[in-house]
């Protein structure tokens, strides 16, 4: 069975209830008067208002949720996310400029002997059982119309496979690689899956009920990222229900707190793992655990590194990398002027300046890992508004507000990489149509949809197919014209000879070779 990690309490106090083990008790006289003076001196006693009122199970299970953050540190970083220091100096516009050209690579035009090298370096650490993958999996499908959690999400390809499937087969597909590149047996790399609390218990079920994939159970870890209380436009901590604090996950940021509390670190410690991928689950075309992504990684000796892909035109909404006050950075969309958006690189007058898309696709090095604890606490939060349903204090009724009425407090994970050094850096850039098609709407939409995802993993198989001499021809609408290729096959459109004379019947699935 999988080895899921149970959060802990750590130094910041920004862990989840855990659900299971025996019922919590109702705390002490003593206890519970320590804890409630604590929080009526940080002006945050109205989480108190209803507890003579609760069960005995419902005041053990407020007493624990609220022993488990600091009420201090939650009023300061309420404060800062919502007034956040100048970091420019004096008010000065932030100098903005492209990622030095040490730092980057493109798979668009780097040399093929330059991309085989990574990727036979970045396989040779596969082999050596150093390389493992994060999955950043905390998010419900509510947009897409699911209330499981997003991995489970079924995109309407041939073969049926949710988000979770696809990945694990290319985590096997990677290991088989290694295996026959290096020669050795059962070459593993272990998989840590970041769930938040609301989608842990249902991805570690998807999980059993699947099998895990064709993984061994012992290298899936499935672990979850703590949550934050949800806060009053008045700054007061909200409560769900009489018995219940309003809580939300700390956001994709919260991975790096998560990794100690759960435990991960310690686990990757003990594998001796040095190399660690992570990325985010709805990108259907993401090369998990790529070895050349670790390979060029690794061969720039950096502590973070990540993939983008080239931004669309000037106004295309996303986040762009790049250096900012000469540190690595993400700039929001809407925190650049036109004139920025559409500056143009004078070495490449046809491209734009500032072009390097963020896809949240990273490299981590295990030593830089290592020294969370220095760093994590200077991460800043950032301030979601909200329409949070809450409990009015003096009325005791349930509120379901039709507007904003309060803020969820997140941390983005590349809130890191002002913290390192330029050298310590590096970018790949990849191409859009061969690695990143994310799911972020309803079906329908055109955009970011089931049907976009569906169709950018055909067209991908067709390429192969077409690329090592085999012809695709549809069988019903002219415009179907792709072929799912299993990642049991291939994981980047390698090993697909034995289709080399073949003519396929779109819509098709290859899912052996035959």
């Amino acid at each position: 069975m999988a080895s899921t990690f149970s959060t802990l309490l750590d130094k910041l106090h920004l862990t989840s209830k855990d659900e299971e083990g025996p019922p919590a008790k109702e705390p002490t006289e003593e206890e519970f008067k320590e804890l409630q003076a604590k929080y009526t001196q940080a002006g945050q006693g109205q989480v108190f208002t209803f507890y003579n009122e609760l069960s005995t199970a419902d005041k053990a299970g407020l007493f624990m949720s609220l022993r488990s953050f600091d009420p201090n540190y939650i009023n300061e970083i309420t404060e800062k996310a919502l007034h956040p220091p100048d970091s420019t100096n004096e008010g000065q516009e932030a100098a903005l400029g492209p990622l030095p050209e040490a730092a980057t690579a493109s798979m668009l035009d780097s040399k093929d002997e330059d991309i085989q090298s990574w990727y036979t370096s970045g396989l040779e650490l596969v082999s050596k059982g150093q390389v493992a993958v994060v999955l950043m999996a905390g998010g419900q499908g509510t947009r897409l119309g699911s209330s499981d959690p997003k991995g489970c999400f079924n995109i309407g390809l041939p073969s049926q496979k949710s988000l979770f499937q696809i990945q694990a087969e290319r985590i096997w597909k990677v290991q088989q690689l290694a295996e026959k590149q290096s020669g050795k047996k059962d070459i593993t790399i272990p998989w840590y899956v970041m769930t938040s609390g609301p989608t842990r218990r249902p991805t570690e079920q998807f999980f059993e009920k699947h099998k895990y994939f064709g993984l061994n159970s012992d290298d899936v870890s499935i672990f979850e990222q703590g949550v934050l209380p949800c806060i009053s436009n008045e700054g007061k901590i909200l409560l769900e229900s009489k018995a219940k604090v309003a809580v939300a996950p700390d956001g994709n940021g919260g991975i790096y707190q998560a990794l100690l509390t759960s435990n991960v670190r310690t686990d990757m410690r003990k594998r001796g793992i040095q190399h660690i991928h992570a990325y985010c689950v709805d990108n259907c075309l993401v090369k998990v655990a790529d070895p050349t992504f670790i390979g060029f990684a690794a061969s720039k000796d950096v502590d973070i590194a990540t993939k983008v892909v080239r931004k669309r035109n000037a106004k295309e909404p996303v986040g762009l990398i790049l250096q900012k006050n000469g540190k690595p950075d993400v700039v929001e969309y809407s925190e650049i002027d036109n004139a920025t958006a559409e500056a143009k690189d004078p070495s490449k007058p046809d491209l734009l300046k500032f072009r390097a898309a963020n896809i949240v696709n990273h490299y981590y090095s295990f030593r830089f890992l290592e020294t969370i604890e220095d760093w994590v606490h200077k991460l800043p939060h950032h301030v979601a508004r909200k329409k949070i349903p809450y409990v009015d204090i003096e009325k005791g009724e349930t509120i379901k507000p039709d507007k904003p009425n309060g803020i969820k407090l997140e941390q983005f994970v590349f809130d890191v990489f002002p913290l390192i050094s330029l050298d310590k850096f590096a970018c790949m850039e990849v191409e859009r149509e061969d690695e990143f098609s994310p799911l972020k709407n309803a079906k329908g939409t055109g955009e970011d949809d089931p049907d976009t995802s569906k169709r950018d993993i055909l067209n991908q198989g067709r390429r192969w197919i077409q690329n090592v001499g085999g012809s695709v021809e549809s069988e019903s609408a002219p415009e179907e014209t792709g072929v799912e290729v299993s990642p049991l096959v291939s994981y980047g459109g390698e090993g697909l000879e034995f289709l080399q004379t073949r003519t396929i019947k779109a819509p098709a699935v290859i899912e052996k070779e035959d």
